[in-house]
Protein backbone atom coordinates (compact mmCIF):
# COMPACT_ATOMS: atom_id res chain seq x y z
CA UNK A 1 0.00 0.00 0.00
CA UNK A 2 1.81 3.71 -0.96
CA UNK A 3 1.35 6.50 1.40
CA UNK A 4 2.48 9.78 2.52
CA UNK A 5 3.48 10.73 5.82
CA UNK A 6 5.22 11.71 8.61
CA UNK A 7 7.07 9.86 11.24
CA UNK A 8 9.95 9.75 14.09
CA UNK A 9 12.54 6.83 13.64
CA UNK A 10 16.27 6.07 14.92
CA UNK A 11 16.47 9.76 16.14
CA UNK A 12 15.12 11.70 13.02
CA UNK A 13 12.45 12.98 10.92
CA UNK A 14 10.95 11.11 7.95
CA UNK A 15 8.38 12.95 5.52
CA UNK A 16 7.34 11.95 2.02
CA UNK A 17 6.10 8.68 0.03
CA UNK A 18 6.47 5.03 1.41
CA UNK A 19 5.03 1.87 1.06
CA UNK A 20 3.24 -0.29 3.95
CA UNK A 21 3.43 -4.48 4.21
CA UNK A 22 1.51 -5.52 6.91
CA UNK A 23 3.48 -4.81 9.92
CA UNK A 24 6.39 -2.82 8.07
CA UNK A 25 7.25 -0.05 6.47
CA UNK A 26 9.80 0.76 3.52
CA UNK A 27 10.72 4.42 3.04
CA UNK A 28 13.47 4.92 0.22
CA UNK A 29 15.11 1.41 0.59
CA UNK A 30 14.60 1.46 4.50
CA UNK A 31 13.05 -0.49 6.27
CA UNK A 32 10.91 0.04 9.49
CA UNK A 33 8.77 -1.78 11.87
CA UNK A 34 5.53 -0.08 12.10
CA UNK A 35 6.18 -0.88 16.06
CA UNK A 36 9.32 1.18 15.99
CA UNK A 37 8.42 4.58 14.41
CA UNK A 38 6.21 7.38 15.95
CA UNK A 39 3.44 9.06 13.36
CA UNK A 40 3.42 12.44 13.47
CA UNK A 41 0.13 13.97 11.57
CA UNK A 42 0.27 13.46 8.35
CA UNK A 43 0.11 16.83 6.68
CA UNK A 44 0.69 20.19 8.16
CA UNK A 45 -2.92 22.22 6.97
CA UNK A 46 -3.26 25.93 6.18
CA UNK A 47 -6.87 24.60 7.58
CA UNK A 48 -8.96 21.76 8.29
CA UNK A 49 -12.73 22.28 7.06
CA UNK A 50 -15.25 20.14 8.54
CA UNK A 51 -18.92 18.90 7.56
CA UNK A 52 -21.59 18.85 9.83
CA UNK A 53 -24.58 16.44 9.98
CA UNK A 54 -23.50 14.09 6.74
CA UNK A 55 -24.60 10.81 8.11
CA UNK A 56 -28.64 10.38 8.09
CA UNK A 57 -28.39 8.44 11.04
CA UNK A 58 -26.12 11.03 13.02
CA UNK A 59 -28.88 13.62 11.86
CA UNK A 60 -31.83 11.33 13.19
CA UNK A 61 -29.37 10.84 16.57
CA UNK A 62 -29.44 15.01 16.96
CA UNK A 63 -32.85 14.78 15.70
CA UNK A 64 -32.01 16.81 12.67
CA UNK A 65 -32.04 17.12 8.60
CA UNK A 66 -29.97 16.19 6.49
CA UNK A 67 -29.51 19.79 4.76
CA UNK A 68 -29.65 20.72 1.08
CA UNK A 69 -25.76 21.70 1.41
CA UNK A 70 -23.07 20.60 3.11
CA UNK A 71 -22.61 22.24 6.78
CA UNK A 72 -19.13 23.76 7.12
CA UNK A 73 -17.03 25.02 10.09
CA UNK A 74 -13.31 24.68 10.82
CA UNK A 75 -11.25 24.04 13.45
CA UNK A 76 -7.20 25.66 13.56
CA UNK A 77 -4.65 24.09 12.84
CA UNK A 78 -3.27 24.18 16.04
CA UNK A 79 -5.99 21.28 16.94
CA UNK A 80 -3.72 18.77 14.86
CA UNK A 81 -1.85 15.53 16.49
CA UNK A 82 -0.95 12.74 15.55
CA UNK A 83 -1.51 9.11 15.95
CA UNK A 84 -0.95 7.73 20.05
CA UNK A 85 -0.29 11.83 20.91
CA UNK A 86 -2.87 12.63 24.16
CA UNK A 87 -6.45 14.31 23.48
CA UNK A 88 -6.33 16.58 26.22
CA UNK A 89 -9.63 17.50 27.91
CA UNK A 90 -9.84 20.74 29.21
CA UNK A 91 -11.61 21.96 32.33
CA UNK A 92 -13.91 24.15 30.76
CA UNK A 93 -15.68 21.54 29.21
CA UNK A 94 -17.53 18.73 31.34
CA UNK A 95 -18.91 16.94 28.04
CA UNK A 96 -16.12 16.01 25.20
CA UNK A 97 -17.48 13.46 22.59
CA UNK A 98 -15.26 11.47 20.23
CA UNK A 99 -16.60 11.69 16.49
CA UNK A 100 -14.70 9.24 13.58
CA UNK A 101 -14.64 10.55 10.65
CA UNK A 102 -12.84 9.59 6.99
CA UNK A 103 -10.32 13.03 5.87
CA UNK A 104 -9.68 14.27 2.77
CA UNK A 105 -5.95 15.79 2.38
CA UNK A 106 -5.82 18.28 -0.44
CA UNK A 107 -2.79 17.79 -3.29
CA UNK A 108 -2.44 20.90 -4.25
CA UNK A 109 -4.20 23.93 -4.81
CA UNK A 110 -7.52 24.17 -5.57
CA UNK A 111 -10.28 26.41 -6.38
CA UNK A 112 -13.93 26.35 -8.47
CA UNK A 113 -12.92 22.33 -9.33
CA UNK A 114 -16.04 20.27 -10.53
CA UNK A 115 -16.86 16.98 -9.56
CA UNK A 116 -15.57 15.23 -12.35
CA UNK A 117 -11.87 17.48 -11.76
CA UNK A 118 -11.53 16.65 -8.14
CA UNK A 119 -9.99 13.55 -8.12
CA UNK A 120 -6.50 14.89 -9.29
CA UNK A 121 -6.60 17.39 -6.50
CA UNK A 122 -7.02 14.77 -3.58
CA UNK A 123 -3.82 13.22 -2.31
CA UNK A 124 -5.31 10.57 -0.50
CA UNK A 125 -7.53 9.75 2.68
CA UNK A 126 -6.58 9.69 6.41
CA UNK A 127 -8.82 8.72 9.59
CA UNK A 128 -9.94 11.74 11.56
CA UNK A 129 -11.43 11.99 14.88
CA UNK A 130 -13.55 15.82 15.49
CA UNK A 131 -13.21 15.68 19.22
CA UNK A 132 -15.92 18.34 20.42
CA UNK A 133 -16.68 19.78 23.48
CA UNK A 134 -20.44 19.00 23.37
CA UNK A 135 -21.66 21.32 26.15
CA UNK A 136 -20.02 24.00 25.16
CA UNK A 137 -21.30 23.84 21.17
CA UNK A 138 -24.94 23.74 23.12
CA UNK A 139 -23.74 26.82 25.10
CA UNK A 140 -22.55 29.02 22.42
CA UNK A 141 -24.99 28.47 19.72
CA UNK A 142 -21.83 27.78 17.13
CA UNK A 143 -19.71 25.89 17.07
CA UNK A 144 -15.86 27.64 17.12
CA UNK A 145 -14.87 27.00 21.23
CA UNK A 146 -16.17 24.01 21.24
CA UNK A 147 -14.44 22.18 18.24
CA UNK A 148 -11.12 24.06 18.83
CA UNK A 149 -9.65 23.20 21.70
CA UNK A 150 -5.71 22.06 20.95
CA UNK A 151 -5.85 18.46 20.42
CA UNK A 152 -8.88 18.42 19.03
CA UNK A 153 -8.07 17.02 15.70
CA UNK A 154 -6.23 13.64 15.60
CA UNK A 155 -5.40 12.57 12.32
CA UNK A 156 -3.55 9.70 10.76
CA UNK A 157 -1.63 7.50 10.95
CA UNK A 158 -1.00 8.32 7.05
CA UNK A 159 -2.88 9.16 4.33
CA UNK A 160 -3.62 6.18 1.65
CA UNK A 161 -3.08 8.11 -1.67
CA UNK A 162 -6.32 8.43 -3.75
CA UNK A 163 -5.45 5.87 -6.20
CA UNK A 164 -5.25 2.80 -3.59
CA UNK A 165 -8.89 2.95 -2.46
CA UNK A 166 -12.70 4.00 -3.28
CA UNK A 167 -13.76 6.73 -0.73
CA UNK A 168 -17.87 6.37 -1.37
CA UNK A 169 -17.29 2.60 0.07
CA UNK A 170 -15.69 2.38 3.20
CA UNK A 171 -16.07 0.43 6.17
CA UNK A 172 -15.51 3.12 9.65
CA UNK A 173 -15.71 2.07 12.91
CA UNK A 174 -14.59 3.64 16.13
CA UNK A 175 -13.39 1.81 19.52
CA UNK A 176 -13.55 2.91 23.05
CA UNK A 177 -11.29 1.11 25.36
CA UNK A 178 -11.30 -1.67 22.52
CA UNK A 179 -15.60 -1.34 21.98
CA UNK A 180 -17.42 -0.77 18.87
CA UNK A 181 -18.84 2.73 19.52
CA UNK A 182 -19.69 4.02 16.22
CA UNK A 183 -20.13 1.64 12.52
CA UNK A 184 -21.02 2.35 9.36
CA UNK A 185 -19.89 2.67 5.58
CA UNK A 186 -18.99 5.86 3.87
CA UNK A 187 -21.83 5.06 1.72
CA UNK A 188 -23.59 6.41 4.01
CA UNK A 189 -22.97 9.91 3.64
CA UNK A 190 -25.27 12.26 2.20
CA UNK A 191 -22.33 14.54 0.20
CA UNK A 192 -19.70 11.95 -0.44
CA UNK A 193 -15.61 13.09 -0.75
CA UNK A 194 -15.62 14.63 -4.55
CA UNK A 195 -19.18 16.38 -3.86
CA UNK A 196 -16.97 18.40 -0.59
CA UNK A 197 -14.42 19.11 -2.24
CA UNK A 198 -16.38 20.70 -5.08
CA UNK A 199 -18.52 22.49 -2.79
CA UNK A 200 -16.10 23.39 -0.63
CA UNK A 201 -13.65 24.95 -3.61
CA UNK A 202 -16.63 26.85 -4.73
CA UNK A 203 -16.15 29.16 -1.35
CA UNK A 204 -12.58 28.91 -0.36
CA UNK A 205 -9.09 28.41 -1.77
CA UNK A 206 -7.60 25.13 -0.77
CA UNK A 207 -4.19 24.43 -0.43
CA UNK A 208 -1.93 21.41 -0.96
CA UNK A 209 -1.76 19.70 2.61
CA UNK A 210 -5.46 21.25 3.94
CA UNK A 211 -7.86 18.84 5.28
CA UNK A 212 -11.59 18.02 5.05
CA UNK A 213 -13.24 16.01 7.86
CA UNK A 214 -16.23 14.27 6.08
CA UNK A 215 -18.68 14.31 9.05
CA UNK A 216 -19.32 11.30 11.52
CA UNK A 217 -21.97 8.13 11.93
CA UNK A 218 -24.13 7.54 14.81
CA UNK A 219 -23.01 6.66 18.46
CA UNK A 220 -20.69 9.80 19.40
CA UNK A 221 -20.39 9.70 23.11
CA UNK A 222 -18.34 11.23 26.10
CA UNK A 223 -14.36 10.57 27.11
CA UNK A 224 -12.84 10.36 30.05
CA UNK A 225 -9.44 10.55 31.19
CA UNK A 226 -7.93 7.15 31.35
CA UNK A 227 -9.41 6.07 27.75
CA UNK A 228 -8.48 5.28 24.95
CA UNK A 229 -10.36 6.08 21.25
CA UNK A 230 -9.57 4.48 17.82
CA UNK A 231 -10.78 5.41 14.95
CA UNK A 232 -10.65 2.03 12.10
CA UNK A 233 -10.99 3.06 8.39
CA UNK A 234 -11.32 0.17 6.00
CA UNK A 235 -8.23 0.02 3.26
CA UNK A 236 -6.39 2.87 6.17
CA UNK A 237 -5.40 1.92 9.31
CA UNK A 238 -6.01 2.85 12.57
CA UNK A 239 -5.95 5.83 14.78
CA UNK A 240 -5.47 5.59 18.50
CA UNK A 241 -5.03 8.18 21.16
CA UNK A 242 -5.42 8.27 24.94
CA UNK A 243 -7.26 10.71 26.45
CA UNK A 244 -6.04 12.63 29.56
CA UNK A 245 -6.58 15.07 32.02
CA UNK A 246 -5.16 18.88 31.60
CA UNK A 247 -2.51 19.28 34.20
CA UNK A 248 -3.07 22.62 36.15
Amino acid sequence: MEVYGRFYASGEIFEGFFEVDGREMNFEGLKFSLNAVKFLPPVKPSKLICIGVNYKEHAEEFGKEIPDDPIIFMKPESAVIGDSDPIILPPQSQRVDYEGELAVVISKRCKDVSYDEVEEFILGYTCFNDVTARDLQFKDGQWTRGKSFDTFAPIGPYVVLSNQLNPDNLKIETFLNGEVVQSSNTSNMAFNAFRLVEFISSIMTLKKGDVIATGTPSGVGALKPGDEIEVRIEGIGSLRNPVIAKQE
